[in-house]
């Protein structure tokens, strides 16, 4: 790869920064309220991938708070990043064709609890690549505990805007790894409409209830806001608006044996499109979504691993896109499996694989760009990190974290073409800044 000394001698020092063995701590209101370091919500001292302890308190409704009953809910971040692929890329606006240096994101946070039954998180993005500012991740939630028959049961609401995010196991698409990346970076075109389809341009209510913090049961509904509430966000209709309300449903049982932690879950999303939000034939595109995922985690005094796996299954009648000319078929299917595993040394120090592989079935029309006219792309995803005050609160009471880091994506197929693949490979070196 053609990378210039001046910027690989920079993001290496950034890298190694990165990894020094300082005391090291996610969203650091969230730090300040419970008097925990990051490390003790989040597996590698960052997030967002949950500790069994960071699951509990995200799905109490991030109500638990150590000291004073007010802490400052502000927080930020922002990810820079030098992206690199093995070959020319489409230059976007901005940006040449390779070689890119550039400020992913710059996100506001507001976040925190109220009292024992409310708290909430709520995400506000600058999108660095495409130059526009919009809302990010909401998730708004009211919870309450009782004893039903001898079980503690905690229950509750969640009012959020992307299906998954209100999930506490990062097995679904919404908090999925690698958890950071660059608009900057070729990626596959196909992806099931539950894989961040709907994100930001949806409304959902959902109702939870966890049994004996082993069996969680989910079930709601996510229906499109007016055009204008989401131009006011900053945002648009995704795919297409839903027609009424789409059903989610989330399962999953978890089991802690000493330091390791299981769990095995299924989730479903079944929207109705309006594709584009054209409503001239009459007809929706209906996706039926269902899949199992599964998760497992280690943490020790001076070892954590994890890894994570899902498969996803979507049925596609496409009546509404075939009478508008633009699929072959009026039924398709799409599949999609990941599996990835991580290891952190003193939740510092760290390295990520992600095995990801997306195939089904061939459109002429609706995957007209396409080699084969296949949606099919697999590759896998490599990333090492540091991430230097996730550990200890000596930095600001805890409310300054770093973390740097470099990822490598190896495709074997993208885009239903497997010569010519390994073109789309891409080395992202970046850096993570929370405060």
């Amino acid at each position: 790869m053609n990378i210039s000394k001046s910027v690989f001698s920079c993001l290496l020092l950034a890298v190694a920064l990165g990894s020094a063995c300082w005391p090291a701590r996610a969203v650091p209101s969230f730090a300040e309220q419970t008097g925990q370091p990051c490390s003790a919500c989040h597996v590698g001292g960052l997030g967002p991938q949950l500790t069994p302890f960071g699951r509990t308190f995200k799905l109490e409704g991030y109500t638990m708070r150590a000291g004073a009953a007010f802490s400052n809910p502000i927080s930020a971040m922002a990810i820079a990043s030098y992206v690199n692929t093995a070959d020319d890329q489409a230059a976007q606006p901005h940006y040449g064709v390779n070689n890119n240096v550039t400020i992913d994101q710059i996100s506001a946070f507001v976040a925190g609890g109220i009292g024992n039954h409310f708290g909430g998180f709520t995400q506000w993005t600058w999108d660095g690549v495409g130059r526009a500012f919009s809302w990010d991740n909401i998730d708004l939630r009211v919870s309450d505990r009782e004893t039903v028959k001898g079980s503690d049961v905690l229950f509750g609401l969640s009012l959020n805007n992307n299906p998954g995010v209100q999930d506490g196991w990062n097995t679904l698409a919404a908090w999925g790894f690698p958890y950071t990346g660059s608009d900057l970076a070729p990626a596959p075109a196909a992806a099931t409409i539950f894989d961040g389809g709907p994100a930001q341009s949806v409304l959902g209510a959902t109702a939870f209830a966890y049994w004996d913090s082993s069996f969680y049961s989910e079930a709601g509904l996510y229906w499109t806001p007016s055009h204008r509430f989401l131009s006011a966000m900053g945002t648009d209709e995704g795919p297409g608006p839903i027609s009424g309300a789409a059903p989610y449903f989330r399962a999953a049982y978890q089991k802690d044996f000493g330091n390791h932690n299981f769990e095995v879950g299924a989730f479903a999303f079944l929207p109705d499109l309006h594709p584009g939000g054209d409503r001239s034939t009459g007809r929706t595109d209906s996706y039926v979504d269902i899949g199992l995922d599964a998760s497992y985690q280690y943490i020790g005094d001076n070892n954590i691993y994890t890894v994570n796996a899902r498969y996803s299954h979507e049925q596609q009648s496409l009546d509404a896109t075939y009478l508008l000319g633009a699929a072959a078929n009026r039924s398709n299917t799409l599949e999609d499996f990941r599996l990835d595993a991580a290891y952190y040394w003193h939740n510092m120090i760290g390295g990520s694989a992600q095995f990801f592989d997306t195939w089904g079935s061939a459109d002429a029309l609706l995957y007209a760009g396409n080699s084969g006219f296949r949606p099919d792309s697999s590759g896998v995803n490599f990333q090492v990190d540091g991430t230097v005050f996730g550990r200890d609160m000596d930095v600001l009471d805890g409310r300054f974290n770093v973390r740097a880091g470099m990822q490598y994506t190896v495709y074997s197929k993208f885009d239903g073409a497997t010569h010519g693949a390994s073109g789309n490979d891409t080395l992202r070196l970046f850096v993570w800044t929370a405060l």
